[in-house]
């Protein structure tokens, strides 16, 4: 073969690799919902049930034809008891009635029985994911998985999958019964059938890709909308109500143009089979006719195998519909499982070491070094070394990006270092487990996380077996049981999502009482009071005083007049421990510290 002649193939060849490629994908794709089999598993004897009920429906239904045939062909004969021909068919309704009652009711169950686990498995899945695996994962993305994949899987689980099998009966059926009613008209039968289904099948690759599009571009516009609703104070501050409605407008038509794509594909799909196969039924009625003036076949025969012609093309009919359910629920079970199979990045070691059973809280940083995967060239610590002793109050301050923050997201191990180690009570931080970690650790955040709930539900989450007068104690220490009690219900009023009832004040006293409930050896204050004014700053820094006695605490704190009463303080600047001493020592030394007071204590 010339070198000329060979170039000329390449496309072709390419053409058929990338055609072979697709086919593999298509496969994958639809071994995917083999995945679903450990949530259907525990359930194996309702499906069996089910089974065993689809097949007697089926029958039932099978057997329809055959008792119109002797009906026609006998009961009108002169001398004959038609009444048991129809007191015949009356039972075989009833067992058909009863039968699909039962199955439906059966796979309906399945259906919400594995939707609800699956939901389940997602949202614990995600629950164990790290931080910075929301780095690149969208909320509302997560959140569309969880309702509208999840419920395009309940679908073919609960209703396409039981339609699929007793079509797929019902045809194979139809198809044993044809043949044995009359080989010619099942042959020619055939013949049609296949050209109905050919294009079908053809058509179903285009549905498949349209079906994974489909559902991408309704969570880009749930990812968009949960993204500007949780952020709603901040966007109607900047007026841009009209440019956040035209970007999810966007999103929305995106999805619209889409979702007008797969449904005329399938619009298609149906015309064609309804043509095709109600062109074929009255072609092969014509035929039967013909051989009926011929009296080759009886009339009762033609009959039967026109309705078993109908039951056949039914199934194919429902088949095709079924088929694009479980192309849809295919790639919905794709999405739904890359969440499921996330691994954490962060986990326990395979035998975690154990905390001294005495609650301490001695915590070292030992030549720490960490990137931000989010940013992998600008080190966030860079060689830090860091000692605080049991029981001792450290400060953390310096300039914004310091690494001040870093430390507390390390501390709780939200993310590994890169180099060096961090020690808890002695003992390496990788080396726990993360819970048990944590479990020694409390937290005030700087911006306080009040969840939909009442009051006392809010402060118990930082123990969640704490008894009510434990509840009532730890408000009662962090000045938020005076507020409380004012309130229309008291501990039982519901404050809203993310607290929106309460003031900045009130929400950061709640979360200090969910930290003095918890009762934690290591106490982390992160800018608790840098959003309140003077007089809820004064009410949450006695709350704050209260819960930091006899224990470890690391304060985050811009506003230096707050750290005055720190044990030390340590300065970091760039990801490094540049001073560290008592705030009098600093004050005198002249560094960084010295210059941040100066610009904020003097003034």
């Amino acid at each position: 073969m010339s070198q000329d002649q060979r170039q000329e193939d390449l496309p072709e060849v390419a053409a058929e690799a990338v055609n072979a490629l697709s086919e593999r994908a298509a496969r994958r794709r639809l071994g995917v919902l083999g995945q679903l089999l450990p949530y259907l598993r525990p359930y194996r004897g309702r499906l069996l049930m089910a089974l065993l009920l689809l097949c007697l429906a089926s029958l039932a239904f099978l057997a329809v034809p055959l008792a119109f045939r002797q009906l026609i062909d006998h009961g009108f004969v002169g001398g004959a008891s038609v009444h048991r021909y129809f007191f015949g068919l009356l039972g075989i309704a009833v067992i058909w009635a009863v039968a699909s009652a039962g199955r439906f009711y059966l796979v309906t169950w399945i259906g919400e029985r594995v939707t609800a686990d699956l939901r389940n498995a997602v949202y614990q899945s995600m629950l164990r994911q790290s931080p910075q695996y929301f780095e690149t994962t969208r909320s509302g993305e997560v959140l569309s998985r969880l309702t509208g994949d999840t419920t395009l899987v309940q679908t073919v689980v609960g209703s396409s999958l039981s339609m699929g099998l007793r079509s797929s009966f019902q045809f194979l059926g139809g198809l044993i019964m044809l043949a044995v009613t009359s080989a010619k008209l099942f042959a020619i039968t055939l013949a049609l059938l296949l050209a109905v289904v050919v294009p079908l099948i053809i058509a179903g690759r285009r549905m498949r890709k349209l079906s994974r599009e489909s559902q991408d571009r309704i969570a880009d516009s749930a990812a968009v909308a949960g993204e500007v609703l949780n952020a709603i104070p901040t966007v109607q501050a900047f007026t841009n109500e009209a440019y956040e409605a035209q970007r999810f407008g966007a999103a929305v038509q995106n999805s619209f143009v889409v979702a007008v794509r797969r449904t005329r594909v399938r619009a298609l799909l149906q015309a064609g089979m309804i043509a095709g196969v109600f062109g074929a039924i009255v072609f092969v009625l014509w035929l039967g006719a013909q051989a009926v003036i011929a009296g080759d076949m009886s009339s009762g025969a033609l009959t039967s195998f026109v309705m078993y012609a109908g039951i056949t093309a039914g199934g194919v009919g429902v088949l095709s519909e079924v088929w694009g359910d479980v192309m849809r629920a295919a790639g919905a079970t794709e999405r739904l499982m890359e969440l499921v199979s996330a691994v954490p990045g962060i986990q326990a070691p395979p035998q975690p070491k154990t905390l001294p059973a005495d609650a301490r809280a001695r915590v070292r940083f030992e030549t720490v070094r960490f990137n931000y995967p989010s940013r992998p060239q600008t080190p966030a610590l860079d060689g830090l070394d860091l000692e605080v002793q049991d029981g001792e109050t450290l400060a953390l301050v310096g300039p914004s990006g310091a690494g001040k923050t870093t430390v507390f997201q390390l501390l709780q191990r939200f993310y590994d270092v890169s180099g060096g180690r961090i020690l808890f009570d002695g003992t390496d931080i990788r080396e726990l487990d993360p819970r048990a970690l944590r479990a020694r650790i409390g937290i005030v955040p700087q911006e306080a996380v009040v969840f939909s709930a009442d009051a006392r539900d809010n402060i118990r989450y930082g123990r969640p077996d704490a008894s009510e007068a434990q509840v009532l104690a730890a408000a009662r220490t962090a000045l938020a049981d005076e507020f409380i009690q004012r309130l229309p219900q008291g501990y039982d009023t519901f404050l809203g999502e993310r607290g929106v009832r309460l003031s900045g004040g009130q929400r950061q006293r709640i979360a200090i009482a969910r930290a003095i409930l918890k009762n934690p050896p290591l106490l982390l204050l992160d800018e608790a009071t840098s959003a309140l004014d003077a007089e809820s700053e004064a009410l949450v820094q006695r709350g704050l005083e209260a819960a930091m006695r006899g224990r470890t605490t690391l304060v985050i704190a811009h506003r230096l007049a707050t750290v005055q009463r720190a044990d030390r303080i340590a300065v970091l600047e760039q990801g490094r421990l540049v001073e560290i001493g008592t705030p009098a020592e600093l004050a005198r030394s002249g560094g960084l510290y010295a210059r941040l007071a100066s610009l904020q204590l003097v003034a």
